[in-house]
């Protein structure tokens, strides 16, 4: 075991989470975060991540401090003023410094992060190595991408060669009380009272992966559709949910409609966005954080998978609760070793999911 208990059953470990990356990716990292909290209630651990998904990592109850600075975040910066982008890269180098970790469980796959894990004193370095990435930790495993498994399992994997019992694998998401009263009264002024079946429509996502991030989006005509089914055969109000870049999907959808939704793209911060979703009793979202941050929070989904393996991406852990639609396409899942290849059947996996399909799957996981 890398990480010891000390003769008086009183834990002193400083440890560090290292994730860059994007909302669902973060949360995967939370039932490994759980698991070190159980085995080493007294463990300082910090994370990591960038500025984005900071509000994912705020009210978890096993975190004791979150540094939001990745490196993409800075280059960002850089771009703007090199002297601060000077400043702020030392500002956070320091602060990871002064907290004296000594384990690092490094999720990034960047030999850079494992160096400055090294320089901030962490002795023992974990993580994964991929494409010889690994070369500042201290103990790794070898991986070419993520396939047969779901993620999860291998980040799991990390704790089991450090022979950490691993006691629960729920994502877990907090979400503060004065965000919850936030979109009580949100939700209130578009009348939207306890007790109402409310469905959330997430036609976006997958933000982390940029102007690429429309390889994953069912079409947004085919949304409106399932919309006004779900309005006038469910009887249901419907919420579209998205941050403010994602605004011209959710103008489509809504001006396509017989009947309008209650539209509340670019209305909340990440956090309200959690508490809206507490407040569903079922997400339709294409594959991306929204779906993740449901699955955490106990809300039941309908999610649309195209080119990326959800057996690897999907709902986790896999349950009743949680319905993947897709279509069997040959070539998909093409997403694979983090790379997508230009796609020759027009994004057929993901456009030819009919509305009658994706509306039975909410009809089904609401019996659930």
């Amino acid at each position: 075991m890398i990480l010891k208990r000390n003769a008086g059953q009183r834990y002193n470990q400083r440890i560090l989470i290292i994730n860059p990356f994007g909302i669902g990716d973060v949360l995967f990292t939370t039932p490994l975060v759980s698991a070190i909290r159980q085995n080493f209630p007294q463990a300082f651990i910090g994370y990591w991540c960038n500025e984005r998904v900071e509000a994912v990592l705020r009210n978890n109850p096993d975190i004791n401090k979150v540094f939001a600075l990745s490196r993409g975040d800075i280059k960002k910066i850089y771009k703007k003023s090199w002297l601060k982008g000077v400043s702020e890269s030392l500002k956070l180098f320091r602060a990871l410094k002064k907290e004296r970790f000594d384990t690092v469980f490094d999720f990034s796959l960047d030999h850079r992060y494992g160096l400055v894990s090294r320089l901030i004193g962490a002795k023992q370095r974990i993580g994964f190595n991929y494409k010889n990435r690994g070369k500042f930790l201290t103990k790794k495993i070898d991986i070419d991408g993520f396939h047969g498994k779901h993620i999860v399992e291998f980040y799991l994997d990390l704790l089991r060669i450090c022979g950490i019992e691993q006691k629960s694998a729920d994502l877990k998401l907090g979400v503060s009380n004065p965000a919850k009263e936030s979109v009580k009264n949100l939700l209130g002024r578009f009348g939207v009272r306890a007790g109402d079946m409310v469905v959330g429509i997430a036609p976006g996502a997958g933000g982390s992966w940029g102007k690429d991030a429309v390889l994953k989006h069912w079409p947004a005509l085919k949304f409106a559709l399932l919309a006004d089914r779900i309005l006038e055969d469910l009887k249901a109000k419907v919420l579209i949910i998205g941050d403010e870049s994602e605004r011209p999907i959710a103008n489509t959808i809504f001006e396509a409609m017989k009947h309008k939704p209650i539209d509340l793209t670019g209305k909340t911060s990440l956090e309200e966005f959690a508490a809206i979703m507490g407040k569903l009793k079922v997400l339709v979202t294409n594959d991306g954080g929204p779906m993740h941050m449901a699955v955490a929070l106990g809300t039941k989904t309908v999610s649309i998978f195209g080119p990326v393996d959800e057996k690897v991406y999907g709902p986790y852990p896999k349950t009743e609760q949680h319905i993947v639609v897709k279509e069997e396409i040959f070539c998909r899942p093409c997403y694979k070793n983090f790379r997508m290849p230009k796609c020759q059947r027009d994004r057929e996996c993901i456009k030819s999911i009919e509305v009658d399909k994706v509306f039975e799957a909410v009809r089904e996981v609401l019996k659930a």
